[in-house]
Formats: C-alpha cells, sequence, structure tokens
C-alpha cells in the first residue's frame, strides 16, 4: 500500500532537517576548524586562514605540551576536577536525600536557599571568594580550587539530584524500614544506588565546570605549581607575538577529557534530566 505525503508535510519534514543539519553545523565547524588549525603552520594561519594544511603540522602538539609546562598543568587540572567532583558528589548526596525524603519544620526554605545560588553569576563571588582564600591562607593551592569548585556547583547538583531523589517512589524506602533498616542504610543501601544516575548526571556538569573554568583559577592561584590546564593557553601569548598554531594544539588538548567524558556518559546525563519530571 502506497503512502502519499501532502505537500505541506514534505516542506515540513524538509525545513526539519535543514534546521538540525545548520545547528549541527554550527556547533561542529568551529570545532574542525580548530582541529584542522592547529595542524597548520602559524604562516599558513595568517595567510590563508580557511585553507587545507599542506603538511601536517603534528610538532605543534609536541610544542605545546613543551612551551607551557602543559603535563603538569594537566596533572594539577586531573586532580583539583576529580576531588572537585568527588566533594561536590558527597555533599549532594547526603543534602538531596535530607531535603527529598525528610519531612522537616523549614525543609522548603532550606532547598530554596540552597538552588538560589543557581541564579547568581558565579562572578559575583569572586571578592567574597578572594578574601575567604587569603585569610584561611590557602591561596595558591589546589585545595582553594577544589573549595571553590566544589561550592559552586553545589546549587545546581542538589537541584539535579534533589528532584531525581522525589521521584523513586516512597513504598521501597517503607518497605525497607518495616526490614529493619535505619537512616544510614536507606541513604545508602536504598536511595544512593537508584539515584546514580542523577548523581552522574550532576557530577559530569561539576567536572565540566572544574575543567573548564578560568577567572576563579586566575584570581586564586599565582604559580606553575597550583595552576590549572585553562591557564597554560595564555602563555602562548606576548606583548609581541603568538603562536596560534601551537596555541589551538593546546585548547584541542583541553577540549578532549570534557568530549570524552561526555560521549560516553551522554546517556546518563540525559537519563539524570528528564527522570526527575517522572513523579514515581
Amino acid at each position: 500500500m502506497k503512502h502519499y505525503y501532502a505537500p505541506a508535510q514534505i516542506i515540513a519534514n524538509l525545513l526539519k532537517w535543514i534546521l538540525l543539519v545548520s545547528l549541527l553545523a554550527v556547533a561542529l565547524l568551529p570545532l574542525l576548524w580548530l582541529l584542522v588549525s592547529s595542524l597548520r603552520t602559524n604562516l599558513e594561519l595568517q595567510t590563508n586562514p580557511f585553507g587545507w594544511p599542506e603538511k601536517l603540522q603534528w610538532v605543534n602538539y609536541a610544542k605545546a605540551l613543551a612551551m607551557a609546562s602543559l603535563p603538569r598543568l594537566l596533572l594539577n587540572s586531573v586532580v583539583v576536577a576529580a576531588s572537585a567532583v568527588i566533594l561536590n558528589s558527597i555533599v549532594t548526596a547526603m543534602a538531596s536525600f535530607i531535603l527529598s525524603r525528610e519531612r522537616f519544620r523549614g525543609r522548603d526554605v532550606l532547598y530554596t536557599v540552597f538552588t538560589a545560588g543557581v541564579l547568581v553569576p558565579v562572578i559575583s563571588f569572586m571578592v567574597p571568594y578572594f578574601s575567604f582564600i587569603t585569610k584561611s591562607g590557602l591561596y595558591n593551592t589546589l585545595l582553594a580550587l577544589v573549595l571553590v569548585y566544589t561550592a559552586v556547583n553545589i546549587p545546581v547538583s542538589i537541584f539535579l539530584v534533589t528532584a531525581f531523589m522525589k521521584s523513586i517512589p516512597r513504598e521501597l524506602e517503607e518497605a525497607s524500614v518495616i526490614d529493619g533498616c535505619g537512616f544510614f542504610k536507606r541513604f545508602s543501601v536504598i536511595i544512593l544506588p537508584l539515584s546514580r544516575s542523577g548523581l552522574v548526571t550532576a557530577a559530569t556538569f561539576c567536572f565540566i565546570y572544574s575543567w573548564n573554568e578560568f577567572l576563579m583559577a586566575m584570581l586564586l592561584t599565582s604559580s606553575i605549581e597550583s595552576r590549572t590546564i585553562q591557564l597554560g593557553i595564555k602563555f602562548f601569548t606576548s606583548q609581541f607575538i603568538t603562536d596560534y598554531a601551537s596555541m589551538y594544539a593546546a585548547v584541542i588538548i583541553t577540549i578532549i577529557p570534557s568530549i570524552v567524558g561526555y560521549v560516553f556518559l551522554h546517556d546518563k546525563i540525559i537519563g539524570g534530566l528528564t527522570a526527575g519530571g517522572v513523579k514515581g
């Protein structure tokens, strides 16, 4: 049996695909241009910015690693991002469990206070954080960045994980109480495993922020021993010259972890974002 499509439906489908392809091009073309540019010489970038390199300059990546001490900065970023994710996940899991599963006076007010940070620009916290870190003796340390990145991500993490935990059927928790589970066991055995997708989503956002953050890292650190990978990119510019090819190679190196992490975890991230909207 043949199916006939109305002209209006054909036009609608065509426009849909044109829109999707256009959005894909907007997302991918800058990344592809950056990748190609990282394999060209500075002369080629100046004479023909959108051309194909005559010879692939893989040496740019070796220069990027050598010029800006990227291996040390990469290690600092890994330590800071991983520590912030772990600390943020622990605080978020415990706070979200209390705010979503326990009933007590002032719970809604406390939840509002926690999540109100989502609406406040991070840049407005720069002076308070700088004052706190310097007075605490933590200036120019990795611990300062870990604490700041954890604190900055707590509002959105609690918002996501609390919504996810609220969608877990309360009957499961009530059955565990009948079986003799106490407060800690209900949290660790029942709620925490079922909240894995929500926690992975919050942890991914925390990692991406901690890995890509620049302003706080520049404000709170002053030496190579405590600076992160994003600050290494500015070492390729000076007062009189900029090594664009090596700088583009360094940018590619810095964005690989975020892309790889999202590729492997995108299904859990999407599940964590949507599961909170389903009432258990």
